[in-house]
């Protein structure tokens, strides 16, 4: 039956493309020795370019000749400069320049450029025999721009037993990718049947690889899984109907595909809807509506922006003017992703039209403020430096320059830093200063208050909110709720929600990034500890000392050993083969001390076992910011590059070559891109975005890397999975009620603290900018000081907490309120000030436990081995200020240092017995309080000292063996491993024995 052949499906793709602005022509009349289509190339010549072809005709002698030496040229350049650099380019003959294509013109103030890019041929060809070297072979079909074959496509109809892995297998197996067509003509294939479709730009034999070009099953932009969502037709129409629509098809040759060294890169579907649904929503509501961009790690966001930014810039109302006069691409990273501005400034080579600032600030402020850049590529944290200067010249009236200026802020990675104090900084360099929308809110709030209120006060707090002169494109794999209020848009179920998204469930789905919960390991520690000093009992804050024995425990020598022998023998064992043996490893610490430890700890076990040595070494790195300082010795002050061996700029290109673990604390924890990266050693609490941050270093794809593995110390399944869940399809969050704050107000003033006079007196100084000014700030706080150092304790606490609160929190609301309000700014901006002013709080530091607690007992047991955590994604929204702002409301509670450890002891050591037991602290206790072997330390060199330290401890065990128990005793005379293992623990009494003396 006709209607069940391969031939219907390509039959009904043409007839959709011809009855849409495409034509057709014969397959005969391509040329493979040129790779074009002749007639193609001078038909659009000769329509588009009358007079330049009429000089060829002339300079050439005649039609025929110009005809044959045209389509050379064209050839030629091809074969030199590739087809996109033609398409977008000229190209010369004879001294009469032409163009190969015109794209539509970014507004329609020169009609003549439109009537040329009508003049584009745009056809499709059926079973195109293009094979120089098996001329029987032929395409199914071929989309060719003005006689220069740009995409071809094969398509298979499961009706015939054939679906999208016979399309691609065909590729990969019959065609040579040295035929003409595909070495030199051709940017993308792609691979067809009515379900779904691939798409490669490279053909490489058996290797090709392919990449999935789908919507996803909920559709494009939303969250789901791999594949398209049903349809009445084929699911796969959208390829036809949507990128291959001719204009689109068009604006992606001259916007989207980039060509060099021989490498194409062609979006993906979503990176291709994300850009172009951006420009229509922002061509129809023009500048000051913010959009969040939920994009999976994996999903190619680099590019994504790149062509953001690289579009926006050229985008024009319906009027023709230019909705934006710069675009600002802001990364939270000090240093500037290289990635992503070389790839901007691969999409335009126009000199002058995009600015890099790496250094100066005030090369930034001349970008905003002239004519010729068109896309700046900067940093958030240059803005701060920028207002300034910007105040100073706004000062001397030379300022002008940055006012009225409409924006495009693109933020990669939107997070804390651009949802609080930080983002208003930037909002005051860019803000407009004739907003209409403003002062309409404005006299709307003055009305609604029934007073008009400090205009001072109501700029400030518009430099907070929403600026209609400006738009923000907020990029992020893991939104936050509050990046979610600040940039997201509200649904039908008044829930906040991203603009776009491409989720994690179908980046895992379509191989882009593994899944990092897939392989997943939980141990519990299990310990006990006991009083040093049982005399002793000191009664401390039961909070920060259950938190203090736990770190204690943690950074015992003993659990480092442990932790460091599992961590070692595991890579060995599990991880180090993988990726052809090129697999290395993270451990991931919970503070700088622990990583110092960890590594120490790691490096003494490699080298006590030999591993450090031979044809395969293995060895550590550790990466953390400053400097450490061990309580144990304070002498030293340990840093990265001090441990390592070399700086801290060479550490991830030598952790690529030469080393295999790499201990972190918080450093590498986001941000690293480092694709042999396999196994991580979680030993560090992980909540929400931080856990899947910290994962996703793992989820990186690379040649032979088949999966991922985590061992965590720390966190169960269920933590990690609860984690993950809000970021798995689509984040939610519930918009955070403004009134909050009024509460917060009430509270503060009404404790008998602030005097409006007052706060009106300070911040109008403030808000002055007057160098003069200061002393008006101080006598104005100082008297709000010594009213609250008149209250008693808790009142002070009280006050404290809610201001401090209340500072936070609206620093965040104040940027998604729908209005302005004066006396919360003011609350707002005297607060600040306040808070610096007031004397420190007394609180109890964290008490010292080394000396007063010793560990007993010790063991590491896996709790649940490389299962998989499987995620269903969250329907529930996020808050993003918990609590309501309110903060905790717990007393202190104080308790005994025994009961404390009892506590500890029944959580984490129920059920541990003789086998647990830890002995070697106790027989440095016993040893160090004999004034005998005290005696032979400082009288004796050191092999003296061990031979009689052997004697003295056999004669302890013997005197001690009901204290030790039969697994000590039995231990130490019957496991010679044993035995020289206490003894060289023990060894170390002889240096703390002259070191006392000494």
């Amino acid at each position: 039956m006709s209607n069940t052949t391969e031939a219907a499906f390509e039959g009904n793709i043409e007839t959709h493309l011809t009855t849409n602005g495409w034509g057709t022509i014969p397959p005969s009349l391509y040329d493979r020795d040129l790779g074009l289509f002749p007639d193609e190339v001078i038909a659009f010549v000769q329509e588009s370019q009358p007079k330049a072809w009429n000089m060829l005709v002339t300079r050439h002698g005649g039609e025929s000749t110009a005809r044959q030496r045209l389509v050379k040229v064209v050839a030629d350049a091809i074969n030199h400069r590739g087809t996109i650099s033609v398409l977008r380019g000229k190209v010369k003959d004879s001294g009469v320049t032409l163009r190969m294509c015109w794209f539509r013109p970014a507004n329609t103030l020169t009609p003549e450029l439109q009537q040329q890019y009508e003049a584009n041929r745009c056809t499709v060809v059926r079973q195109l025999h293009h094979s120089e070297s098996h001329p029987a072979d032929s395409l199914d079909l071929v989309l060719v721009v003005n006689g220069v074959p740009v995409a071809t496509a094969e398509l298979k109809n499961p009706l015939t037993g054939q679906g999208l892995a016979q399309a691609m297998h065909q590729y990969r197996t019959d065609r040579n990718p040295h035929d003409r067509i595909f070495a030199k003509r051709t940017l993308v294939h792609f691979a067809v049947d009515p379900h779904q479709v691939a798409m490669t730009t490279k053909l490489a034999g058996e290797a090709t690889r392919f990449l999935p070009f789908n919507q996803g099953t909920a559709g494009p932009g939303l969250p789901g899984a791999a594949g398209n969502p049903p349809s009445e037709g084929y699911q796969s129409a959208y390829l036809w109907e949507q990128v291959w629509d001719k204009d689109a098809w068009l604006e992606l040759l001259q916007l989207f595909i980039h060509a060099e060294n021989g490498r194409v890169l062609f979006p993906r579907f979503h990176q291709w809807h994300a850009v172009r649904s951006i420009l229509a929503a922002t061509y129809a509501d023009g500048p000051g509506v913010d959009r969040l961009i939920q994009h999976s790690a994996g999903s190619g966001k680099s590019n994504t922006i790149a062509w953001t930014a690289h579009s926006l810039s050229r985008l024009h109302d319906p009027g023709d003017q230019p909705i934006f006069d710069k675009v600002i691409v802001i990364t939270d990273r000090r240093v500037l992703d290289r990635q992503l501005q070389d790839t901007i400034a691969g999409l335009d080579h126009t000199p002058g039209t995009i600015v890099r600032i790496d250094q100066k600030s005030d090369q930034l402020k001349d970008a905003l403020s002239g004519h010729g850049a068109r896309i700046i590529i900067t940093t958030l944290q240059k803005f701060p430096v920028v207002a300034k200067l910007a105040a100073e010249e706004a000062a001397e009236g030379e300022a002008k320059g940055i006012a009225g200026r409409r924006f495009a802020v693109i933020v990669d990675e939107a997070h804390s830093s651009t949802t609080g104090d930080s983002m208003k900084k930037l909002k005051n360099v860019l803000a407009t200063g004739d907003d209409a929308l403003a002062e309409a809110e404005a006299a709307e709030a003055e009305v609604e208050a029934g007073e008009a209120p400090d205009d001072a006060l109501l700029e400030s707090a518009r430099n907070r909110g929403k600026q209609s002169n400006l738009s923000y494109f907020a990029f992020t794999a893991t939104p936050k709720p509050k990046t979610l209020e600040t940039f997201g848009q509200t649904n039908a179920d008044g829930v906040k929600v991203p603009f776009h998204t491409y989720s994690m469930r179908q980046a895992i789905d379509e191989g882009f990034i593994l899944d990092v919960l897939e392989n997943y390991t939980t141990y519990s520690t299990y310990y006990k500890l006991a009083t040093a000093t049982p005399r002793e009992d000191p009664e401390i804050d039961s909070a920060k000392g259950r938190a203090a024995l736990a770190r204690f425990a943690s950074l015992h020598p003993y659990m480092m050993e442990a932790k460091a022998e599992v961590i070692v023998e595991h890579f060995r064992q599990k991880a180090a083969h993988k990726i052809d043996g090129q697999a290395r490893a993270m451990v991931v610490t919970r503070s700088r001390l622990h990583a110092v430890r960890t590594k120490e700890a790691i490096d003494k076990y490699i080298q006590g076992k030999g591993y450090d040595t031979g044809a395969h070494p293995l060895r550590a790195l550790v990466a953390f910011s400053g400097t450490v300082t061990d309580p144990d010795a304070p002498e030293v002050a340990y840093t990265e590059a001090m441990l390592n061996g070399f700086p801290e700029t060479q550490l991830p290109k030598r952790f690529e070559e030469d080393y295999q673990v790499l201990v972190v604390a918080e450093k590498y924890q986001t941000g690293f891109d480092q694709p042999l990266l396999h196994t991580m050693y979680v030993d560090k609490k992980l909540a929400g975005v931080k856990a899947v941050q910290t994962l996703s270093r793992l989820n990186r794809t690379h040649p032979g890397k088949e999966d991922t593995f985590v061992l965590d110390f720390a966190n169960t399944a269920e933590e990690i999975q609860e984690a993950f869940e809000p970021f798995y399809e689509q984040s939610l969050a519930q918009p955070t009620d403004p009134n909050l704050l009024y509460a917060m107000e009430h509270d503060l003033m009404s404790a008998g603290v602030l005097s409006l006079d007052e706060m009106d007196a300070a911040t109008t100084a403030l808000l002055s900018d007057e160098p003069k000014q200061q002393p008006t700030i101080y006598s104005n706080v100082s008297t709000a000081v010594g009213r609250f150092i008149s209250l008693d304790e808790d009142a002070q606490e009280s006050f404290r907490g809610t201001l401090t609160r209340f500072v936070r929190a609206y620093a965040f609301v104040a940027q998604v309120m729908p209005w302005a309000d004066a006396s919360l700014e003011r609350l707002f901006l005297y607060g600040k000030l306040l808070l610096t002013e007031l004397p420190a709080a007394e609180s109890d530091p964290m008490p010292q436990l080394s000396k007063s607690v010793q560990l007993t007992h010790l063991r590491l047991s896996v709790t649940s081995e490389e299962e998989a955590i499987a995620l269903e994604g969250a329907d529930e929204a996020g808050v993003a200020l918990p609590g309501e702002g309110k903060g905790s409301a717990t007393e202190p509670m104080l308790d005994k240092l025994s009961a404390l450890i009892a506590v500890m002891n029944e959580k984490y050591g129920a059920d541990l017995g003789e086998a647990d037991k830890i002995w070697f602290d106790q027989q440095w206790t016993v040893v160090m309080e004999d004034d005998e072997m005290q005696a032979v330390a400082l009288y004796n060199d050191r092999s003296q000292f061990e031979l009689v330290l052997e004697e003295k401890i056999k004669g302890l065990l013997l005197q001690r063996h009901d204290k030790n128990g039969d697994l000590l005793f039995n231990q130490f005379f019957a496991n010679l491993d044993f035995k020289q293992m206490l003894l060289g623990y023990l060894g170390g009494t002889y240096d703390e024995f002259r070191g006392r003396a000494g």
